[in-house]
């Protein structure tokens, strides 16, 4: 199961940069349409536009990323944090909801939930 953890951290990771990146695309298509307009309330219309909508990508996309890098060091709160973005991917048809089910039923298995809170005995002398 380790390894599906691993694979289900590099996916969320891929996720978060691929949104980043498109945020970066719009923001970049549509100033540039803006620009070639020449129409100055156009440009700055389409620059606010593009600006909301790679600020809200960026938003959206950064808590994968830092639940990725979080599952690669297995923290518990990385994948409580991955579970909510999974059921959130679920409806980012098809590539989301398929990577989103994947993830899910990786990270609700007992062998994961273990492998992030392994059962430590306790110390000799300590009351169990």
């Amino acid at each position: 199961m380790e390894q599906h953890v691993t694979v289900v951290g590099a996916l969320t990771i891929g996720l978060g940069v691929f949104g980043i990146l498109i945020g970066l695309f719009l923001f970049t298509l549509l100033a540039g349409i803006g620009f070639l307009a020449e129409d100055e309330e156009a440009s700055v219309v389409l620059v606010a536009v593009g600006s909301f909508l790679a600020i809200f990508l960026l938003i959206l996309s950064v808590p994968g990323i830092i639940g990725g890098i979080g599952l690669f060091k297995r923290k518990e709160w990385a994948r409580i944090l991955v579970l909510v973005l999974s059921v959130l991917h679920l409806v980012n048809i098809p590539i989301g909801t398929g990577i989103g089910i994947y993830s899910i039923w990786v990270l609700v298995q007992k062998e994961t939930v273990l492998l992030f809170n392994p059962i430590v005995p306790p110390a000799p002398g300590q009351p169990i």
